[in-house]
């Protein structure tokens, strides 16, 4: 009885300590990728919107990562893409039907 209230206070204490938390170095790096790719694109003048609000979550994403926030870090990661990508696609979109 008293092994398995050792065992089990053990595994809280470990889980609690943030040791089972995982660096979203992935989501990071997607959302990097993605921010670069909308800038690449135009989209600061294209997309102003949309652009702004990629760079303004990749900038809490980073700050989040570096205080050690992984959960809202991921959150932010994955808010900055998803706005990369449209931003990204609305400048491309503009850009075609400008040639046409």
């Amino acid at each position: 009885m008293t092994k398995t209230i050792g065992i089990t206070l053990l595994f809280f204490i470990i889980s609690g300590c943030g040791l089972t938390t995982v660096r979203p170095k992935l989501e990071m790096t997607y959302a990097q990728v993605a921010f670069l790719a909308a800038k690449d694109a135009g989209s600061q003048n294209l997309a102003p919107t949309e652009y702004r609000k990629a760079e303004f979550y990749y900038l809490k994403a980073k700050s989040s990562y570096r205080r050690k926030y992984f959960n809202k870090a991921k959150k932010y990661a994955e808010l900055s893409k998803k706005f990369a990508e449209r931003a990204e696609f609305k400048a491309y979109k503009k850009k075609a039907l400008d040639n046409l």
